[in-house]
């Protein structure tokens, strides 16, 4: 088996968490699941050139369940709602719990539920943006479904990538998960209120996602206490 081929069977079984028993249909799936990639790569784009080409700014958000996503996009909508026409994405398996959060902050929200799929592609948004009128908005917000692990495997056509993640989950935890940090322009550490009671190791958390992104902004955010909210915006630069 030449070298390339194992690094394509061992790069499957690294996103997937799977072992291709048979080898008979291993070349199968490593090319399916290669065609798959090209084309959500492919419809990322054109959704990218075509927001850009009518000046509309566009974020994924993507972190861990109970991260604080929605805490956040909510203290966010409350600050630039008046600058911006607002709709945000919220992708969940079932629900649209954290869209209503959102939807009082003065901002439109459309729902989508996955079912058993455990992230949004770029064919979820783009069937979004070809149902509704795009000359509505100025700023896109998608907030992915909850994990740290398939949103890697889709772009989603934005302009910017945030992945948040709280002390809560440990100091372990961007150490555990790097791909997405690799993949994003943003890292967020929130629930910064709790260091006092948790004694999580910020410096390594920080550390970690700087040694996996060196160009990645790190900020450390309290979505309870208003915490660096300010500055978030900044970074996001609206």
């Amino acid at each position: 088996m030449s070298e390339k081929r194992k690094q394509d069977i061992q790069r499957i079984k690294e996103l997937e968490s799977i072992n291709l028993a048979r080898e008979e249909i291993r070349d199968f799936v490593i090319e399916t699941k290669k065609q798959v990639e090209k084309d959500n790569d492919l419809l990322a784009n054109r959704i990218n050139n075509d927001l850009k080409s009518r000046g509309i700014k566009s974020i994924d958000i993507v972190g861990a369940i109970g991260a604080g996503k929605t805490a956040l996009l909510e203290k966010i909508s409350e600050k630039i709602s008046k600058k911006y026409r607002i709709l945000v994405i919220c992708g969940d398996i079932t629900t649209r719990v954290d869209a209503d959060r959102i939807e009082k902050h003065n901002v439109d929200t459309i729902q989508i539920n996955t079912g058993r799929e455990c992230a949004l592609n770029a064919y979820h948004i783009y069937q979004v943006l070809n149902n509704i009128d795009l000359n509505d908005y100025d700023l896109i917000f998608i907030e992915n479904v909850g994990n740290l692990i398939c949103p890697s495997e889709f772009q989603l056509g934005t302009d910017k990538r945030i992945t948040i993640v709280s002390i809560t989950e440990g100091e372990w935890v961007i150490e555990k998960h790097p791909m997405l940090f690799k993949m994003s322009d943003i890292a967020v550490i929130n629930k910064i209120d709790l260091l006092e009671r948790l004694g999580t190791n910020i410096d390594k958390m920080k550390k970690d996602a700087k040694s996996f992104n060196p160009n990645i902004k790190v900020i450390t955010t309290s979505a309870k206490n208003n915490k660096n909210i300010d500055l978030l915006i900044e970074a996001l630069e609206l």
